[in-house]
């Protein structure tokens, strides 16, 4: 298991970080929470887990080893791959999770695209007694302003597979909010109302 990789980042995209160790370029998938407090050159250490399928080896990289470990005990859970769990941590933290689990929050759940109402109540049955309780705050670090509110929840949902006109009507939608929110609003939160507007329209 390749448990972290460190050194300068190359390259970002939307939903991936090139990390260069020891002369190669290692393409590791984040959250658009990870990738924001990434910078181009700048040294990065990610916690990673692999994924293994007959097609393909993908590596998944976090903030720290709490996010790699919702990450995996999310797959536990049927129904569940890679893409659902990263999907779900891009909308929460590991511990609003916990909390939307250990509380029934089957609302908090359904904001995650591609998890619908039963599945959101199935997910609570089967994680109830794997997540563990709520460690700490629920919120998240507000991402660094340099690149914009806009482009950051533009880039996620685009990374999280909608079109580029829905992305555009989503941050549209809730720039309200942000501007409300002050200078510098938190994308974490941002980001999850664009989700929930963009599941009231499909």
């Amino acid at each position: 298991m390749i448990a972290f990789v460190s050194g300068p980042v190359a390259t970002l995209a939307p939903d991936t970080a090139v990390v260069e160790v020891g002369g190669l370029g290692i393409a590791v998938q984040c959250t658009p929470d990870t990738l924001s407090t990434l910078r181009v050159g700048a040294h990065a250490k990610l916690a990673t887990s692999l994924v293994v399928r007959e097609d393909s080896l993908t590596l998944y990289g976090f903030a720290d080893d709490d996010e790699r470990g919702t990450f995996e005990l999310l797959q536990t859970a049927s129904g569940v791959g890679p893409r659902l769990a990263q999907a779900m941590l891009a909308v929460h933290s590991p511990d609003a999770l916990r909390r939307a689990v250990a509380t029934g929050d089957e609302k908090a759940l359904t904001a995650v695209p591609g998890i619908g109402k039963k599945g959101a109540q199935k997910l609570l049955l089967e994680l109830k007694d794997r997540l563990g309780a709520p460690v700490g705050s629920v919120s998240r670090a507000a991402a660094p302003a340099a690149t914009g509110w806009r482009d950051q929840v533009h880039a996620a949902l685009i990374g999280l597979g909608y079109a580029g006109r829905e992305a555009d009507e989503a941050v549209v939608s809730i720039t309200p909010q942000a501007e409300a929110a002050g200078a510098t609003p938190e994308v974490g939160p941002l980001l999850k109302a664009a989700l929930q507007t963009l599941n009231r329209t499909r």
